[in-house]
């Protein structure tokens, strides 16, 4: 039987790095409705809604025509702002898309959709494989995952994992985790329920906090080039790789 999927996307108009992010455009376009079209385009996917505390997001969504809803001022994270929306919506599968990832695109969100045809899949989210000479792969603002042989979540980090000791000379792939998470709805209704984690509060990661309490989260690999804008730079950079294609 095929599923209701439907995508949210938390949008936060104040960030620290880059103000009013969400609202910068990116070839006359802002992020936000790049965020919207792109999701739009995946067949699979029967409605995207944008969840804002912001009248600016709120007032630009509406001025392109793009299905918005305002939610509280009060959320902490992204997911707890989806739960709010996603608590009114009838359907199957909730993805959370941020709202600053202008390169999603439909092949990956059909590859995490597609996901969930297994049982056992609680939550679905991405990794790439990191190069092997990459600063990313010590620093602390780049999230790395490990997984078991069924690509399920081992353990996410901000510190380098798996640890090399001085002594090992095993190759070994590195591997960041994307952001993008699809939910069945009964397990993303749920999740403010669970127990806390002194992981997740010292990792400042609220997937160690689905991880602790049991959850299954599949992590499938992805070799698209994503790139999330946190800086003006970054901007750039998805402005220039999208005159590119």
């Amino acid at each position: 039987m095929q599923k209701k999927v439907v995508a949210i996307i938390p949008a936060r108009y104040n960030s620290t790095r880059f103000p009013h992010k969400l609202l910068k455009k990116i070839l006359n376009t802002p992020i936000i409705i790049s965020v919207y079209n792109n999701v739009k385009q995946t067949k699979e996917i029967e409605d995207v809604i944008v969840a804002t505390d912001s009248k600016e997001i709120f007032d630009i969504c509406r001025e392109y025509n793009a299905k918005v809803v305002m939610t509280s001022e009060h959320h902490t994270s992204g997911t707890s702002r989806i739960i709010e929306v996603a608590k009114d919506i009838d359907c199957d599968i909730v993805i959370n898309v941020q709202g600053d990832e202008p390169l999603i695109n439909s092949d990956i969100l059909s590859s995490i959709i597609k996901s969930f045809d297994d049982d056992k899949v609680d939550i679905a989210t991405l990794k790439k494989k990191i190069e092997k000479d990459s600063v990313l792969i010590n620093d602390e603002n780049t999230v790395k995952v490990v997984c078991d042989i069924n690509d399920y979540a081992m353990y996410f980090s901000r510190a380098t994992i798996p640890h090399r000791r001085s002594d090992n000379s095993i190759l070994v792939d590195y591997y960041k985790h994307i952001g993008v998470y699809a939910f069945r709805h009964d397990v993303l209704l749920n999740i403010e329920k669970l127990k806390d984690s002194e992981y997740e509060k010292i990792e400042s990661l609220e997937q160690l906090k689905w991880l602790y309490n049991g959850l299954k989260i599949k992590v499938l690999e992805t070799d698209s080039f994503i790139h999330g804008v946190d800086t003006e730079e970054d901007l750039n950079i998805v402005e220039q790789y999208i005159k590119n294609l």
